[in-house]
């Protein structure tokens, strides 16, 4: 049986749909974006330009920072009731006993995941931009756009939400609660935040070659990471129930 978008189609609209109906989901998906949006335009807002440049840069860092928190954590709300959601709500052996093939249930529920994040993300990070340039302060602003500030942003965005997918479908896979599943793909979303984190505050000097640099071996550890989910799905395994 061929690969079928179809297939990855139908199932990646049905979560769209189960996650309208889940409260918590779309509290997450309203109030994680407008609290890090708030917290640095305020932190921007009040910088003054006339602060030393390292403080500068850091106030800078830090607000920028604070946006790379949605693409880090979102995923975990998400990802997280990619098997185990569907196992509480007893729709995961109807839809495993379909003829639909591993990678094309594994892409659908990755792609419900990353979708919605990486349309937020980048919203937040629009208005982000569009706010500095308006209403901050010149030297704030031309700050938030010079450097690899913006760089990372773009870059990461999409990486670092695409690790957190891969990380909460694998626990996610071997969990029996939804809150244990998102908590788990949280921790394991922080080591990389914790990375960007470093470069943000500028504690790590980056330059634009460096962040592309950085950037493709995250990408080459999201394909190994979907490579290594993929392996590790076992059909029969998630319909019974058992133990691996």
């Amino acid at each position: 049986m061929s690969f079928s978008w179809t297939r990855v189609w139908a199932i990646f609209l049905k979560e769209l749909r189960d996650y309208r109906r889940n409260r918590f989901v779309i509290g997450t998906m309203t109030v994680l974006p407008l609290l890090f949006i708030l917290l640095p335009l305020i932190n921007i807002f009040h910088t003054y330009a006339h602060v030393h440049t390292v403080n500068l840069n850091l106030h800078v860092g830090a607000s920028m920072l604070y946006l790379l928190v949605i693409p880090a954590f979102m995923p975990s709300t998400l990802s997280a009731y990619s098997v185990v959601g569907e196992r509480d709500q007893g729709t995961l052996e109807p839809v495993l006993t379909t003829p639909i093939r591993r990678e094309e249930f594994l892409i659908a529920k990755a792609l419900a995941a990353f979708v919605p994040t990486l349309g937020i993300a980048y919203s937040v990070f629009g208005i982000f931009l569009a706010a500095a340039a308006l209403f901050a302060n010149p030297v704030i602003a031309s700050a938030i756009y010079s450097g690899t500030h913006v760089l990372v942003q773009l870059l990461f965005t999409p990486l670092l939400a695409g690790w957190g997918v891969w990380v909460g479908i694998a626990v996610s896979a071997r969990s029996t609660d939804v809150r244990s599943a998102q908590q788990l793909t949280v921790l394991g979303t922080l080591p990389l935040l914790a990375i960007l984190a470093l470069i943000s505050l500028d504690i790590i000097a980056v330059s634009a070659g460096l962040a592309i640099g950085l950037a493709a071996l995250l990408l080459v550890v999201d394909l190994l990471a979907w490579r290594a989910v993929a392996a590790m799905f076992d059909r029969e395994r998630l319909i019974t129930g058992r133990p691996t």
